[in-house]
């Protein structure tokens, strides 16, 4: 039970790496002021979701944007009691499906191998989860050899020291919903070819952290677009719908109070990022530059 708690953590913190995969601006931050008539002034984070600790970095501008909130809001509301068993309870297939049905044989030997080798448990142990849990295994077995950080969680703790309240965009379901929808085949299917083509994976991975810490929002995303070789479904699903359904959430929470909210880098910016439709619905937002 307690390596499954940690694979579901895994799987909150990884998830996003699937679904945020766009990213456009004219200034190169991560961090952005929101105004308007009948909000209290709130800011915009875009965080990376799961990175080694050696390139972990909170800016002073963030923690100043951070202590000047009242509020802290993230994609999930984590820190929701909850929220991990609800959690772990919606990672599960159905009674009658277990995973090993999805893939033919030489595919469960690939990945049964590898979760061996790698984190010393094989696929049996993840035969009744979803797909997605694979995904956050893999990227586990990607930084076994160094400690990780992720954004979210510091943000969690501090705002459990700060006695700062928390909220969430949308719920873990709302956000697996948008990876059930895809053929847990084909999901398979990708998991495989992180595994296959690990160099080419790492190389992914690595040149989107490079633009995430040199904060070039405009770079992740010509990059993000390049190889997602134009895939505008599952842009939509796991990124745009999301995006439109956030920005009534902000307005509302907002108007009470002043909220720090952290996302996904991926989620700010193209036409329907989370800046500009902030802007269509008539709030100013602005780059924070230092």
């Amino acid at each position: 039970m307690k390596n499954l708690k940690k694979i579901t953590l895994s799987i909150l913190l990884t998830i996003a790496a699937i679904i945020s995969v766009t990213a456009q601006s004219n200034k190169k931050t991560n961090l952005w002021k929101i105004e308007g008539d009948n909000i209290k002034t709130s800011y915009l984070f875009g965080t990376i979701h799961i990175l080694p600790k050696s390139s972990f970095k909170i800016s002073e501008k963030v923690k100043k944007a951070f202590d000047s909130c009242d509020r802290v809001t993230l994609e999930l509301d984590m820190a929701d009691p909850s929220f991990m068993a609800d959690a772990m309870k919606l990672s599960m297939l159905e009674k009658d499906e277990e995973l090993s049905s999805y893939m033919d044989a030489s595919e469960y030997k690939l990945l049964d191998d590898y979760l061996k080798e790698n984190v010393k448990v094989g696929l049996t142990a993840f035969n009744k989860l979803k797909p997605i849990t694979l995904m956050s295994v893999i990227m586990m077995a990607k930084f076994k050899d160094e400690p990780l950080a992720s954004y979210e969680m510091t943000f969690i703790e501090m705002s459990k020291t700060a006695k700062k309240d928390m909220d969430g965009l949308e719920t873990y379901q709302d956000q697996l919903a948008a990876i059930d929808s895809q053929p847990y085949d084909e999901q398979i299917d990708t998991y495989i070819k992180m595994i296959s083509e690990a160099e080419e994976t790492d190389a992914i991975y690595n040149k989107m952290l490079k633009l995430y810490l040199a904060e070039d929002v405009d770079g992740i995303y010509d990059y993000t677009d390049e190889f997602m070789n134009g895939d505008i479904e599952s842009k939509k699903r796991f990124l745009d719908d999301r995006n439109i359904k956030w920005i009534p959430k902000i307005g509302e929470f907002s108007r009470e109070h002043s909220v720090f909210y952290g996302v996904g880098a991926a989620h700010l910016g193209g036409e329907q990022g989370v800046i500009n439709l902030l802007k269509k619905a008539g709030y100013k937002v602005t780059p924070v530059l230092n």
